[in-house]
């Protein structure tokens, strides 16, 4: 694998050889548009090195990832001036995970080379520029940064344009969906399109997962409202939103209008739950370990406890998730669902039996005291389908079990509406029947 070496001659770094570097390495320079419309020519062994786009600097960058991605490095050295070190990280956080490391090589004041480099312009101290600077240096850093979120959001869409699933059970008084991977523009194929969760173990950076959760709240309409998605720990923890935030949680409840709960999937269930009598919803995230510990009834209990919610008028919507087709326990840990009912183990003979875990959570929640007319799952014929296996489907759903450890999230999400505020997804087709969706495949 080839060694990447970025030059940037944005923040003034001209010098003509780069220490350090091997013969087989890959050497990109980064000039934007500033460098050129200063009247700069480019270093005559420029002929040898790639040059980034000479857009902005966020356009360059993002570029520079997409090709860095490419060529699955993750260590990256970066030739650049004082005030590079100074500013570069700041997009680099945004546009890279923990996934890639930086290693900066200075090149300091007296040995830069050119005119441009060595002018006031380019005279900060790394950790006095941004004091020292200020006036038309720090308009120009905003001018960048702002730049950076247009630029991501002039984006083309990957994959066709966005859908969003919604359950007929849920009542218009509550605004909801589960997404796709569609109409988004994170591009690593794993997590292409509309990845909507950044991990620092993954490569999908913040600003791309920000760009994405923008687009889907103007498609379902809770723009601008953010998404507050669970903090993931494969238990029960409910939080009850307006109360002390705790570090993780798998489910969330509230009767505050204007928030958006959010519980991300990537084949475990994120799973909606409104009652319209109270005005009080709530989302989980359940996987095999939250159904085992009751995750789906914990948050109902919540609803009951905290806003005085009847079981009886609470709906459940059950999004896209892994089906008993495709998903697999070690023995041991697949008997653990026989407990709850023999029929969500269909092989247990087998060493890696099948797992039903949409069954156990829809049998957990009927014992429970939820109506089984008010569950929308994959047992559900006679209403459009949102529950299909994410596994069997990959052209429209994120999948774990399908696309390994490097995979993207697709998330359910809930609001109550506002007095008077539309419906955008009203004359929307969410038929996934009707487009050949099944709930799964075998």
């Amino acid at each position: 694998m080839s060694h990447v070496v970025l030059l940037d001659l944005v923040h003034g770094c001209c010098h003509t050889r780069i220490a350090g570097s091997s013969p087989d390495s890959r050497v990109f320079v980064l000039c934007g548009k500033r460098y050129r419309e200063r009247g700069h020519a480019l270093p005559s062994w420029c002929g040898s090195a790639q040059v980034l786009p000479r857009g902005s600097t966020a356009e360059s960058l993002f570029r520079f990832k997409v090709i860095v991605d490419e060529l699955r490095v993750t260590s990256v050295t970066v030739h650049t001036s004082p005030r590079g070190r100074d500013a570069l990280p700041r997009y680099l956080k945004l546009l890279f995970t923990a996934v890639y490391t930086f290693q900066y090589r200075v090149t300091s004041q007296d040995n830069l080379t050119c005119q441009s480099c060595t002018s006031s312009a380019h005279t900060d101290s790394p950790g006095e520029g941004v004091k020292e600077r200020g006036g038309k240096e720090e308009e120009e850093e905003e001018e960048e940064e702002e730049e950076e979120w247009k630029f991501l959001q002039q984006l083309p869409a990957l994959k066709g344009q966005m859908r969003v699933l919604t359950s007929s059970l849920i009542p218009d008084v509550f605004g909801h969906g589960f997404s796709t991977r569609r109409g988004g523009v994170s591009d690593i194929p794993t997590l292409s399109s509309l990845n909507l969760f950044s991990s620092s173990r993954r490569r999908d950076p913040v600003a791309v997962v920000m760009e994405n959760r923008r687009r889907l709240g103007l498609h379902a309409g809770f723009h601008p409202h953010p998404l507050r998605l669970v903090k993931v720990n494969h238990t029960s923890d409910v939080w009850v939103v307006g109360s002390a935030e705790p570090e993780s949680y798998d489910g969330m409840v509230t009767n505050q209008t204007g928030v958006v709960l959010a519980a991300p999937g990537a084949d475990c269930m994120p799973i909606l739950f409104a009652d319209p009598v109270s005005k009080v919803i709530g989302a989980a995230h359940s996987g095999w370990k939250g159904t085992l510990m009751g995750v789906a009834m914990a948050t109902v209990k919540a609803m009951v406890k905290e806003f005085g919610c009847q079981v009886s008028d609470i709906v459940v919507a059950v999004g896209p998730s892994v089906g008993g087709c495709c998903f697999t326990l070690e023995r041991q840990q697949a008997l653990d669902f026989i407990s709850i009912h023999p029929e969500c183990v269909p092989d247990p003979g087998l060493d890696r039996p099948h797992v039903n875990i949409r069954l156990a959570n829809r049998l957990l929640l009927q014992e429970g005291g939820i109506l089984p007319e008010h569950i929308h799952d994959d047992s559900v014929t006679d209403r459009p389908c949102v529950t299909p296996c994410t596994s069997c489907h990959p052209e429209l759903f994120f999948s774990h079990v399908r696309d390994g450890l490097n995979f993207g999230t697709q998330v359910g999400f809930l609001w109550i509406r506002e007095p008077g505020e539309s419906n955008p997804q009203e004359g929307r087709s969410s038929q996934a029947l009707e487009d050949g969706l099944s709930p799964h495949t075998s």
